[in-house]
């Protein structure tokens, strides 16, 4: 040290010869006393976390039933504990996505804290206040005609470019399915999750096939190459240009019409013409729409399907008991991701299309396959981030959605998130099915 620049104090100490003063860590706040408490009933996994200042500096949470998953936390400065137990797991991402806390593993941490759901319940789900300041953000952005473009402007419109970056190059932005094999090369799976969807909704040569939410054109492309005629809708302009481009590339435009169009104006579009779809397939669509526009959403289906058609809805699904809770707050993906949406719970989703007449008659969940896509999304988008900050997109912005990936990702491996796709069918009055008894009893398997 320069004598000139040091303090007084200092010099004096050091003239006596005296080790300097450490400099002394300010009284823990409230907030983080609490949060120091509830990180101390862990059960599953051991947290070590470190402070903003030199001391303690160091802590060690050790789970009290298991050891692992082993991750580690880095403070960055004293906010971070006040900014969770006011807004949950929103408080938490906030937080990340300024800098103000960091981890050499975000997946890991994450699937530690979803692991201690009940433990860190007042973490996970942020004070009353915060809660209703976050639901009432929500609901104005709830999924109107006008609020549904809205808000797909707002995560799809986000450019070609980018998505193009870090999906493969299939553009599936949507659960594949590996099955029985997780070495299965990313765009193989996602063609074999296609096939499977349009394979349960029985689209063949000459079916008339109803896509709604078509994407960058994946289920369109596949269903043109059975000789089957599409019609696709999306309200993404960013996604009908790349769709209507990929087919055209193709020679298989003249197979399909994609068209820039709510899916609320097709039932009275089937209805004018007298000509309903022999099938429906909705890949990852259901959980954009909004809880109150459900029984819409479903009454379309009932209305636009022809007698003896089938339908195949594949729909992010979150665990039965923790639905309600789920639906009386807000998350970190409904203010920052996806606005306006809201996922259902399998019996939310069977109650659904029960009140609209349908019965499931075949159901493949694959929630692990889930967390292995968001694995293969999270490194080529780790690999693509100087290409991504190159169309614009600050460091904010990457650090939001690196999150976003890591968070899906951590949910679906700890089973709080699962993937279905269901085949649905109209019931008949008084009883099942006929396609409900000829396929017999419900399957509820499980892949990957």
């Amino acid at each position: 040290m320069n004598p000139s620049s040091a303090s007084p104090a200092t010099t004096l100490s050091q003239t006596r010869g005296c080790p300097p003063r450490k400099a002394t860590r300010p009284s823990p706040s409230r907030a983080e006393r609490t949060v120091l408490s509830l990180l101390g009933r862990l059960q599953h996994g051991t947290l070590e976390l470190h402070g903003p200042h030199e001391a303690p500096g160091r802590r060690v949470f050790p789970g009290s039933i298991s050891q692992a998953p082993r991750a580690a936390m880095h403070l960055l400065d004293d906010t971070v504990h006040a900014r969770v137990l006011a807004g949950g797991d929103i408080g938490l991402a906030e937080a990340y996505i300024e800098g103000r806390w960091t981890t050499p593993d975000l997946r890991t941490l994450l699937d530690l804290f979803m692991r201690n759901r009940e433990s860190l319940e007042r973490a996970v789900y942020g004070s009353r206040l915060g809660t209703l300041v976050h639901r009432l953000a929500h609901w104005l952005r709830r999924n109107s005609r006008r609020g549904s473009r809205r808000n797909i402007e707002a995560h799809y419109d986000l450019g070609n470019h980018f998505y193009a970056a870090w999906l493969d190059e299939t553009m599936n932005y949507s659960s594949a399915w590996f099955g029985d094999d997780p070495d299965l090369p990313l765009a193989q799976a996602q063609q074999r999750k296609v096939r499977r969807a349009l394979d349960a909704a029985g689209v063949g040569q000459g079916s008339r096939l109803l896509e709604i939410g078509c994407g960058w054109g994946a289920v369109a492309e596949a269903a043109a190459r059975r000789g089957a005629e599409v019609v696709g809708v999306t309200l993404s302009r960013e996604q009908l240009a790349w769709a209507e481009r990929r087919l055209r590339d193709l020679g298989l435009d003249g197979a399909a019409d994609l068209r820039l169009q709510d899916y609320r104006d097709l039932a009275a579009e089937c209805e004018r013409a007298g000509r309903r779809y022999d099938a429906i397939v909705s890949i990852e669509m259901l959980e954009a729409v909004g809880r109150e526009w459900w029984p819409t959403y479903f009454d379309t289906l009932r209305r636009c399907l022809r007698d003896g058609g089938r339908a195949c809805v594949q729909v992010i699904t979150i665990r039965d008991d923790l639905f309600e809770r789920y639906v009386r707050s807000t998350d970190f993906i409904q203010q920052y991701v996806f606005p306006g949406g809201l996922l259902p719970s399998d019996a939310s989703f069977r109650a659904a299309a029960a009140r609209a007449g349908f019965d499931v008659v075949d159901e493949l969940a694959f929630g692990a396959d889930y967390a292995r896509t968001l694995a293969h999304w999270r490194r080529d988008f780790h690999a693509q981030r100087s290409r991504i900050a190159s169309l614009g997109h600050d460091e904010r912005f990457l650090r939001l959605w690196d999150f976003y990936l890591a968070y899906c990702e951590a949910a679906f491996a700890t089973g709080q998130t699962d993937v279905r796709q269901y085949t649905l069918v109209q019931a008949r009055a008084g009883g099942s099915s006929e396609s409900s008894r000829r396929l017999g009893p419900v399957p509820r398997r499980s892949a990957g």
